[in-house]
């Protein structure tokens, strides 16, 4: 489904910025689901429920992604933030065994 394309593009590392915004095609997917369960209730055909329910599942995983690549995004940060402390503390030690070597 092209919605699962959208959210393994947002879960890359370069994509967790735009999980926030991606929030926002939540209101289409509303939108459709609403406009369809007027549609049914008014006397269309009952396999348009179908249509309301994978509306309403996608709205909801738009829904998820923003606060989940919020915290995915903190957690590649702190993990980034690690690692480049430890390079850096790698390259001072390895400047004092050469300092001491000399």
């Amino acid at each position: 489904m092209p919605t699962n394309v959208i959210l393994n593009l947002i879960r890359r590392r370069q994509g967790l910025k735009w999980g926030v915004p991606a929030m926002a095609l939540a209101v289409p997917y509303l939108l459709i689901a609403f406009w369809c369960v007027n549609f049914t209730a008014a006397g269309g055909p009952g396999w348009v429920n179908l249509i309301t329910l994978v509306a309403l599942w996608n709205m909801m995983k738009f829904i998820a992604i923003g606060p989940a690549s919020l915290v995915l995004l903190f957690r590649c940060r702190r993990y980034e933030a690690r690692e480049r402390k430890l390079s850096e503390a790698q390259l001072h030690s390895d400047d004092r065994v050469v300092a001491l070597s000399h």
